[in-house]
C-alpha cells in the first residue's frame, strides 16, 4: 500500500498550515505532481508551497512560459512547471525538463498529464477536489 495523506482545507487562510503538513510528508520528493481539475487551485497551492520553502522571488503561473524558476532564502531552485498549452510531449522534452526533474530540486508540475513519458517514477501525487468554491479535499500519494 502506497504511503498517502490527506488534507481538507475550508478558507485560504488554512493554505499555509496545509503547505507545512505537505512539505513534511513529502520533503524528500522532489517532484510533486499537481492534478486537479480548471480551477481546483492548483496553481494557488503550489504558491502557497513556495511560501512555505522561503521563496524570495513573487511565485506566479508559468502558463505562458512553461516553467518558473524561483531561488528560496537558502538560494535553493524551485521550479513550477504548467504543461496546458502545450501540443505534444516532445516540446517538454526540447525544453529539457527531464534534467530539471532529476536535479533533486523541488519541481511542482502541473498538467503533468500532458508527458506521461517524462515523468519520474518516485513522484509525490497530489490530488486537489474542490468540493465546493472554498472547500478543498487535497490527496498526496508517495510514488517510487
Amino acid at each position: 500500500m502506497k504511503e498517502q495523506l490527506i488534507i481538507e482545507t475550508h478558507r485560504l487562510e488554512d493554505l499555509p498550515q496545509a503547505a507545512a503538513k505537505m512539505l513534511a510528508f513529502g520533503r524528500d520528493y522532489p517532484v510533486w505532481l499537481m492534478n486537479g481539475e480548471m480551477g481546483a487551485g492548483k496553481t494557488t497551492l503550489t504558491i502557497a508551497l513556495c511560501k512555505a520553502l522561503e521563496v524570495v522571488d513573487d511565485p506566479t503561473s508559468p502558463t505562458y512560459s512553461l516553467v518558473n524558476e524561483y531561488r528560496t532564502k537558502a538560494d535553493q531552485a524551485v521550479y513550477h512547471f504548467d504543461f496546458y498549452r502545450i501540443d505534444e510531449e516532445e516540446e517538454a522534452e526540447e525544453m529539457g525538463a527531464e534534467e530539471y526533474f532529476y536535479s533533486g530540486d523541488f519541481c511542482f508540475i502541473e498538467w503533468s498529464s500532458m508527458i506521461p513519458n517524462l515523468i519520474p517514477d518516485r513522484h509525490l501525487l497530489v490530488e486537489i477536489e474542490a468540493v465546493d468554491e472554498s472547500h478543498r479535499l487535497i490527496k498526496l500519494t508517495k510514488n517510487g
